[in-house]
C-alpha cells in the first residue's frame, strides 16, 4: 500500500511539473517568465572638449616649456605631487580624478596651472572644467594652496608622464 501511494506521489509531482513550453501554450498567450530582467541605464556621456587655445581662469597667463625637460624642477614637482596629488590622480587610469599622463595632449600649459592654482574659478567658469566636473561624478579638486613655483614644478614633472 505504501508503495503504491509513493507512486502515485511521484506521478502527480511529474505530471504537475510537466514540460514548460506545454504550460505556456495552454496560458492562451499568457508568458510567465521568473528571471530577473534588469535594464541598463544608460549613463549620460558628458563629452569633454580638447581645446588647446583654452588658458583657463586665473593667474597664469602664459607658460614657455624648453625643449628639454628640467630634470631638476621635475624632481620637485614630483615630490609635491606625490604629496598631494596621488589621493585623486593616477598617472596612467582614472581614479577620483582625470588621468594625467599625456595632459598637455588634452589641455594647454597655461589650463592645468591654472587648475591646481584656481580649482574654485575654474569649476565655476571655464567650459572645460566645468565638464569634467559632470564627468567625475561632481568630485571638486580641492584648493591646494601652492604658490605659483610649486604649481610650475608639477606642470614640469607632468611633462614625464
Amino acid at each position: 500500500m505504501k508503495k503504491l501511494a509513493m507512486i502515485l506521489a511521484m506521478g502527480a509531482v511529474m505530471i504537475s511539473c510537466g514540460d514548460k513550453e506545454k504550460k505556456e501554450e495552454s496560458k492562451d498567450g499568457f508568458e510567465m517568465n521568473r528571471t530577473k530582467k534588469t535594464e541598463k541605464k544608460e549613463t549620460e556621456s558628458v563629452e569633454v572638449p580638447v581645446d588647446m587655445s583654452n588658458k583657463g581662469i586665473g593667474p597664469v597667463e602664459s607658460v614657455e616649456f624648453g625643449d628639454e625637460i628640467d630634470m631638476e624642477l621635475a624632481a620637485q614637482g614630483e615630490a609635491k605631487y606625490n604629496a598631494i596629488c596621488t589621493a585623486c590622480h593616477m598617472t596612467d587610469q582614472r581614479m577620483i580624478g582625470p588621468a594625467l599622463a599625456g595632459i598637455y595632449e588634452r589641455r594647454s600649459p597655461e589650463w592645468v596651472m591654472n587648475m591646481i592654482l584656481n580649482p574654485d574659478g575654474m569649476l565655476k567658469e571655464d567650459p572645460i572644467a566645468k565638464a569634467l566636473l559632470k564627468e567625475y561624478n561632481n568630485a571638486i579638486m580641492l584648493n591646494q594652496n601652492l604658490t605659483r613655483e610649486e604649481t610650475r614644478a608639477i606642470a614640469e614633472y607632468l611633462r614625464t608622464l
